[in-house]
């Protein structure tokens, strides 16, 4: 069974996750997950147990647990449904919209200039 963990202290080690995690049954892996660009925890990972009941168990005994300070989150992960995914341009405008501010017409106060080209 995959498993959300989530509010994470920033500063928990993924080895003190598994740790936390194996005194439930035996644990397949852990991922917490990083900012790609700072490498900083994003404070929310995975766990992957093979035995259903000894995850279930974890599930139930975590969800609400005090690490270093912080109550965490921990529930069975499902999968995003396939249409709730976004790729790096939907709901952008459409139509040539540049960051939504009106196709090609660039600037558009009352100072004249608003569309830039010939008379």
């Amino acid at each position: 069974m995959n498993i959300f963990v989530g509010s994470l202290p920033f500063s928990i080690e993924e080895a003190d996750l598994r740790e936390s995690f194996e005194a439930y049954g035996a644990v397949d892996s852990v991922k917490i997950i990083t900012d790609k660009f700072t490498g900083r925890s994003k404070g929310f990972g995975f766990v992957e147990m093979t035995n259903d009941d000894e995850a279930q168990k974890a599930i139930d005994e975590l969800n609400g647990a005090t690490v270093q300070g912080r109550a965490i989150v921990v529930n069975k992960s499902e999968p995003k449904p396939e249409g709730e995914r976004r790729s790096f341009n939907n709901n952008r405008g459409g139509n040539d919209s540049r960051g939504g501010y009106g196709g090609n017409s660039r600037g558009g106060d009352n100072r004249g200039g608003g569309n830039r080209g010939g008379y």
